[in-house]
């Protein structure tokens, strides 16, 4: 069996584009990957394009290897868009493994240590602020819409969720987005006390509609500095959270606010590699270790995995992409045995789950494993190129 041809397939998805990664063999096989181009990375479609001319003869099940022989070309510049292109072939390599061995893909890597895996709902409240007539959900506008959502995620089955720091802006709720450039306090990064006050009336929303037994994490992405985190620590300390996940480069400051901090840390999603990972752990600066399976790619996802267990660190998949990488991600959730949970895009577009063969089941605010050969789905090409990127 050889490499025959990878061609790349995108449609729309409301405010961003979903790419597809498909490598046929000369069996006939077709492995599929997803990858986003929407996240920093702008370019990685032509990454992909030059880095996968040196695989077309090469034997598709050698997937170590040729993971080696992709990092020759990337050395120099070994992270960034160099390794999502690499995760986005891996990961469809071991798509074409699974098939031609008729296994799930966790089943290449000892097999599922769980049949059903905890899922929160990610970016609880944030597209709804921000994309309500994307998603066709009513708009989040203020505490009492707050509750409500609380409520419903409970109802729904969910055991956690995750959201965003929240503000009042002009009488409605919007998303504090400094860190990415979105509003004023950028590029300083400072603590806006205004924020942090608006910050504990989300919490105590959310709390009032969840009640006491759903899990609540905060992610606070990149947008303070060490400052700031410090004051978010103090403001969140009352509202027992799950997590409060946070972005730095500086594993010495992240340990800091971890030693400050009376509850969980949660942070390395935008990390590449055991590399990255290992000044983190060396530090003691993380309770959750973030991987992103479609950055990182599968095989050093685990890796990075087994590294974290070795400092008592449980691990969690980034995943707010498409059903593919939902599949993806359940594949390393279901092989991890130091899992904490898995993230999930509960609200998204309608049309979500035309691009895929196979949904995601989700009962009980739990994802259960898929055991269809590779990663359990395969692309719907036809539904995807109903819906080209939007221009």
């Amino acid at each position: 069996m050889k490499i025959a041809k990878i061609e790349d397939l995108h449609a729309a998805a409301g405010w961003r584009t979903t790419s597809f990664l498909k490598i046929t063999t000369s069996d006939g096989i077709i492995g599929w990957s997803e990858y986003s181009e929407d996240v920093g990375n702008l370019g990685l479609t032509a990454t992909i394009r030059g880095l996968s001319e040196r695989l077309i003869g090469m034997d598709p099940l050698r997937i170590e290897w040729i993971m080696a022989v992709l990092y020759t070309h990337a050395v120099p510049a070994w992270s960034g868009i160099n390794q999502h292109a690499m995760g986005a072939i891996c990961n469809a390599l071991l798509d074409i493994k699974g098939k031609a061995l008729g296994v799930p893909v966790h089943a290449l890597f000892g097999g599922a240590v769980r049949s059903r895996l905890p899922v929160y709902w990610s970016h609880c409240g944030s597209y709804r602020v921000r994309f309500p007539d994307m998603i066709g959900v009513a708009p989040l506008r203020d505490y009492e819409d707050m509750h409500r959502l609380g409520e419903e995620v409970r109802r729904r089955g969910f055991r956690a969720l995750k959201t965003n720091i929240m503000m009042m802006e002009d009488g409605k709720l919007a998303n504090f987005r400094p860190g990415f450039g979105t509003m004023p306090g950028f590029p300083a990064l400072n603590p806006q006390p205004q924020v942090m006050r608006d910050l504990d009336r989300q919490l105590e929303a959310l709390r009032a509609g969840t009640g006491p037994d759903v899990e609540i994490m905060l992610d606070a992405n990149f947008h303070f500095r060490t400052e700031g985190y410090l004051q978010l620590v103090r403001t969140v300390e009352p509202h027992r959270l799950a997590w409060l996940e946070l972005d730095t480069y500086d594993p010495a400051a992240l340990a800091l606010l971890r030693r400050e901090a009376g509850f969980p840390i949660a942070s390395g999603e935008s990390l590449y590699s055991r590399r990255s990972y290992r000044p983190f752990l060396d530090a003691y600066a993380m309770d959750v270790a973030i991987i992103d399976i479609i950055w990182n790619g599968f095989l050093e996802s685990m890796k990075v995995a087994s590294m974290a267990e070795a400092y008592e660190v449980n691990v969690a998949p980034h995943n707010f992409y498409g059903h593919l990488a939902d599949h993806i991600s359940a594949h390393f959730a279901a092989a991890t045995p130091n899992l904490r949970i898995m993230e999930m895009d509960i609200d998204d577009v309608p049309w979500k789950g035309e691009f895929v063969t196979h949904q995601p089941v989700i009962e009980n605010g739990e994802f259960v494993v898929p055991d269809r050969p590779g990663w359990g789905t395969d692309v719907d090409e036809a539904a995807v190129r109903r819906r080209p990127p939007n221009q």
